[in-house]
């Protein structure tokens, strides 16, 4: 009988898959694109990297869109785009629906559900949709019992866990607005991303309030955009037109839905997520080179920084002052500008992470390269915390 140790191993899903094609639509204002114009556009230019044509596609996962809700996304999508599948599903974990596309495709591959699989997000929030009813579309997947009588769209939720860890652990509005003005610095270096004008810790705190303690520069974009992604068999990937990405090591966690019932204000479920993800992947956070971290406001970001392992608890606001997340840091995060500065077109949002960080291992980054990185780690979250996912990924399929 196989011990506890080896049927583990033989379920690790540890390089048995890989990213061989990526790309993404316009980001930022896209006029005229409908939400599955957008889609199509980050799906060619997938197929294309990946030197594969559509017929070679026999699975598709999406995320859902705001401004076209279709039931059946992937369904719809496949339709619009004239494939087939025979594996399909649209996923609707919040933010942390990105990961999880990425998870559940290396688990479809695995267990011989599919050879190639298109992960797809895409929506046109600030065009499709008028601002109000962009946040209505996020504020009414709220509890309408428990949560939005008493005022709590997806934005207050957020806001408290940081007030709480401001009270636990000093981090000041300053160490917040510190990762805004860095991931502008790193938009500014990206072609394509939505804000490239330079700002400075005084303009975050003078840019108004949205819901203490976050202004609005602490707060993410709204954006249009699609990013798309093939998922091959590991053992297809060589053949590829382009340089794989293997998917090394996966991991979930969903704590609560209602923010009064998150076990904690200050520690997430992303602590089970990626200690899941590294002992997959073998390895451990000072091993990881680059990192896109889910950055919907300032203050999330520092609580990832330390629930992946990072640094302390409690040490995510003076990591951030000390500059450890850019250039020259201990970990490169969010290297393209992230949410708060390249784009965020909702769900979508966390792919477009993943597709820097594919670049980055890539080595095809230019002047924001990370020089030799080999292994990246994405970190999708959303809904208050309540949904957490994290991918490893590296240039090798074994370590």
């Amino acid at each position: 009988m196989a011990s506890s140790e080896s049927k583990s191993a033989m379920r690790s899903l540890r390089g048995r898959a890989a990213i061989t094609g990526a790309g993404r639509s316009a980001v930022g204002r896209v006029e005229g694109r409908s939400v599955m114009a957008l889609a199509t556009d980050a799906a060619q230019a997938a197929l294309a990297d990946a030197g594969l044509d559509r017929g070679a596609i026999d699975g598709v996962l999406t995320s859902v869109a705001f401004a076209a809700p279709f039931h059946r996304f992937s369904v719809a999508f496949s339709e619009y785009f004239g494939i087939a599948p025979t594996f399909s599903n649209t996923l609707q974990v919040s933010g942390a629906t990105a990961a999880t596309m990425f998870n559940m495709a290396a688990a479809a591959i695995a267990a011989g559900l599919a050879d190639n699989v298109l992960v797809l997000g895409a929506d046109s929030l600030l065009t499709g949709l008028s601002p109000d009813l962009a946040l209505r579309s996020m504020t009414e997947s709220r509890d309408q019992q428990y949560e939005m009588p008493f005022g709590i769209p997806v934005a207050n939720t957020f806001a408290m866990t940081a007030h709480r860890h401001m009270k636990e652990f000093g981090t000041t509005s300053e160490q917040f607005a510190k990762v805004a003005v860095i991931h502008r610095e790193h938009a500014m270096r990206t072609p394509g991303a939505q804000m490239t004008t330079p700002i400075t810790v005084e303009d975050v705190l003078n840019s108004g309030w949205v819901t203490t303690p976050y202004h609005k520069l602490d707060c993410s974009l709204i954006s249009d955009g699609a990013a798309a992604f093939v998922v091959s068999a590991a053992d297809r990937a060589a053949a590829g037109r382009s340089k794989p990405v293997y998917i090394l090591g996966g991991g979930e966690c969903y704590t609560h839905e209602h923010i009064f019932l998150m076990p904690s204000l200050t520690t997430t479920g992303a602590v089970q997520s990626s200690a899941r993800a590294y002992a997959m992947a073998g390895v451990a956070p000072r091993d990881i080179d680059v990192a896109g971290v889910y950055d919907c406001f300032t203050g999330t970001v520092v609580m990832m920084l330390e629930d992946l392992g990072f640094c302390p608890k409690g040490e995510g606001g003076r990591f951030v002052d000390d500059r450890q997340i850019t250039y020259g840091g201990s970990i490169p995060i969010n290297t393209h500008g992230g949410l708060l500065s390249f784009a965020h077109p909702g769900m979508p949002g966390s792919l477009l992470h993943f597709l820097e960080v594919v670049e980055q291992l890539r080595g095809h980054c230019g002047e924001r390269q990370v020089a030799g990185a080999e292994l990246g780690l994405v970190h999708s979250l959303g809904a208050g915390f309540a949904t957490q996912a994290t991918t490893i990924l590296g240039t090798e399929a074994t370590l």
